[in-house]
């Protein structure tokens, strides 16, 4: 027995029951109310036009339909076709419903368009058969139990009229809703299996995939580098200026601070300009050639930098000359940030031949500090150096940091 509830004496575990059943039957009603479901029927029901025609014509022979179907798989077009029919009303609304509408490359994409074609062909025969026949049965079974006579469906032609039939009468109907909802999942996995993308199109959507994520994780070295680099100096300077006290120094420090801001926020136009178009060439990015930009903000951020420039630096290939400018710039910050109030000096040495451009970035440290350096700035140096074929260090070396980097250019 249930136990009373205190409010209307209703059980409450009756109660919880009714509305397990209520639940269980929204979900098993719910497919009914989908769009879904029905426009995978209509997905079924299209190449029965053309056999309905058929049938028609050549009765005697109703397996010339089927036979069709291999030269006309053959053709690249007809896999794009069906691809776009399965994304329309078998996947509708889905963003990556996992089917391709690229057209067939291989003879293995024949082979599976000609498969789907004859699997598409019988599910949309066993849908045509079960939605016409199923509902006929029913109504059948009612009339039976109505006590007429039956109206001539085959099988159930012969049945004599009684009361008991109408127990039967929702049976049809439940199987045609098992039917309909049942092959609608099935030709929809079969679809995902058999126009799926191959393995040609699986490797190229990789790819891309990659290029996309090294590109994003470049943009986030180009603002760490960049932005990284411009904060640096700014806080520098403007700590040095209050610490300093001397109105000429400070509007120094401010002028140094303006320029390093203005180009940051170039660096930053063409970062987002990089996002705004993705096929945009980097060529604008900052080269070697102007890294008398960078020495001359470190030196106005209270830095000694005694820099050395051997070998024809304009020759380096951009895309090493461009890395390599990023490498310098966050070897420069780094050495900014770990300066403290004291000004720290700093050793520059820019070197280019035998094939190979090596970056050298050296400061005195208070102290031993062990290990490589573990910041996101020296990391990507590191990065950046084993993209390009090349190796860095960065750590200490007889008393002072260094970050030192070797580029392979040829």
């Amino acid at each position: 027995m249930g136990i009373a509830s205190p409010v209307r004496g209703r059980p409450v575990v009756g109660a919880a029951c009714d509305d397990g059943v209520m639940a269980r039957m929204i979900r098993f009603l719910r497919p009914l109310l989908r769009g879904t479901t029905y426009t995978r029927l209509l997905h079924l029901w299209v190449p029965m036009l053309v056999v309905s025609v058929w049938l028609f014509i050549g009765p005697s022979v109703p397996w010339v339909p089927a036979l069709v179907l291999v030269p006309l798989a053959l053709v690249p077009a007809v896999r794009r076709g069906e691809g776009v029919q399965a994304r329309l009303l078998l996947t509708p609304g889905e963003a990556d419903p996992g089917i391709s509408e690229a057209p067939s490359a291989t003879w293995r994409d024949r082979l599976r368009t000609l498969l789907w074609l004859e699997l598409r062909m019988f599910l949309g025969a066993a849908a045509m058969f079960a939605t016409v026949w199923l509902p006929a049965a029913g109504f059948e079974l009612a009339r039976c139990a109505w006590g007429l006579a039956p109206s001539g469906v085959p099988v159930l032609d012969r049945l004599p009229p009684h009361r008991a039939w109408a127990l039967l009468t929702p049976l049809p109907l439940l199987a045609l809703y098992g039917v309909v909802v049942g092959l609608g999942e099935l030709v929809t996995a079969c679809a995902r299996r058999l126009l799926g993308p191959s393995a040609a199109e699986r490797l190229a959507a990789l790819e891309e995939r990659t290029e996309q994520l090294l590109e994003r994780t470049r943009i986030a070295r180009e603002l760490h580098d960049s932005i990284g680099h411009a904060l640096t100096v700014a806080v520098v300077q403007a700590g040095a200026a209050r610490a300093a006290g001397d109105p000429e120094f400070t509007d120094r420090a401010l002028d140094a601070i303006e320029e390093t801001g203005r180009a940051a926020l170039e660096d930053l136009e063409r970062v987002l300009g990089v996002l705004r178009e993705a096929e945009r060439p980097v060529s604008a990015r900052p080269t070697l050639a102007e890294a008398g930009r960078l020495l001359e903000s470190a030196r106005a951020s209270g830095a000694k930098v005694d820099a050395e420039v051997t070998g024809p630096v304009a020759a380096v290939p951009g895309p090493v000359s461009r890395e390599g400018y990023r490498i310098l710039q966050e070897a420069l910050t780094n050495a900014l940030r770990h300066a403290g109030a004291v000004p720290v000096r700093v050793r520059v040495r820019v070197a280019v031949g035998d094939g190979t451009l090596a970056l050298e970035v050296r400061n005195p440290l208070p102290g031993a500090i062990p290990g490589a350096g573990r910041g996101s700035g020296l990391r990507g140096i590191r990065e950046r150096a084993a993209l390009l074929g090349g190796s860095a260090r960065t750590g200490p070396d007889e008393g002072d940091w260094q970050v030192r980097a070797e580029l392979p250019i040829t």
